[in-house]
């Protein structure tokens, strides 16, 4: 979180400086890594472009969840429900619009979906998330709660989704680890609401029609294009290079490469960061060193900027 407020503290700090926003990129390894980036970009209403991956919100498993968290704290949400029921076995649009007016007519809808006259893998289904969305309502804090909607979902993704299930799981995952800093469900889902800014009329930046978006960007679509201003975010052990992606040295060769190309996109400034404790559920162990591609370079190359809050980040900029 501090690493995102950082990047958008000194965007809005370069803009002032004189530099367009279309001059200045933030890149990244995976596409998950620019999630939380996006929502802080969207509260200081930075208008930006992303290359390479669907915006966070674009996501479909990413509106599938949040549709069940946006049930849990709005039982009366139709469009929620209506999205959440399409997800059932045996369900269609249908079926889930006469379930959701069901619903909705009379008194707590969570109670009521139990009692709904349904057979085979509708009923069973309908029971199934009736037991889930209670357990979550009676959650305190929306880290459980996205828990016990995960635990559920999980299944489904995998059934929907299985040509890139393992791609779209590790999504859910940071959007997981984007809840824990939240303690109120109703913040969480008002800051998922906000629209990444087409302009800025009246917003906290104002911005020429004439200039393009702030670009973020995985490293493999930036390739050939060169900026003022790089952001080279998620330089962390583990995710950049991921364990996931190191099966040998030429794997590893290629993730040092990728790192080299991102590096020399920056044409004045290149500030490369990374959060210091971070938990990776998949690895269930926490991330805390700098890339090993970055680990020993000397100072007299980057500064050292560092960055304390409740919980401390690192950057250098060169």
């Amino acid at each position: 979180h501090m690493q995102s407020r950082f990047v958008c503290q000194r965007i809005l700090e370069l803009r002032e400086e004189g530099v367009p926003l279309w001059d200045i990129a933030v890149l990244f390894r995976s596409s998950f890594h620019s999630f939380d980036l996006e929502l802080e970009l969207a509260r200081h209403n930075i208008p930006f472009v992303k290359r390479g991956g669907f915006q966070f919100m674009e996501s479909t498993h990413i509106k599938d969840l949040l549709a069940h968290l946006r049930v849990v704290a709005n039982s009366q949400d139709a469009i929620s429900w209506n999205r959440v029921l399409l997800l059932l076995e045996g369900v269609g649009p249908q079926m889930s619009q006469k379930i959701t007016h069901w619903l909705l007519a009379g008194g707590q809808p969570l109670e009521r979906l139990r009692t709904f006259d349904a057979k085979g893998k509708v009923a069973h289904g309908l029971k199934t998330l009736a037991q889930v969305l209670q357990c979550a309502a009676q959650a305190e804090r929306p880290a459980e709660q996205t828990n016990y909607l995960m635990q559920y979902y999980v299944p489904i993704l995998k059934r929907n989704h299985p040509d890139d299930y393992p791609k779209r799981l590790k999504d859910l995952e940071h959007f997981q680890g984007i809840t824990d800093r939240y303690r109120s469900l109703q913040r969480l889902l008002t800051d998922m609401a906000l629209e990444p800014p087409n302009d800025s009329a009246g917003g906290v930046l104002v911005v020429d029609p004439d200039e393009g978006p702030l670009v973020l960007s995985t490293i493999h679509s930036a390739k050939g294009l060169e900026w003022h201003t790089v952001f080279i975010i998620w330089a962390l052990e583990g995710r950049f290079p991921s364990f996931y992606n190191i099966e040998s040295d030429e794997d590893l060769e290629e993730e040092r490469r990728l790192l080299y190309v991102a590096a020399t996109r920056a044409k004045e400034n290149l500030y490369i960061s990374y959060p210091t404790r971070v938990f990776d559920r998949t690895l269930r162990m926490v991330l805390s060193r700098p890339s090993r591609f970055i680990e020993g370079l000397p100072e007299d190359l980057l500064e050292p900027i560092t960055l304390v809050d409740e919980e401390q980040n690192w950057g250098w900029e060169s």
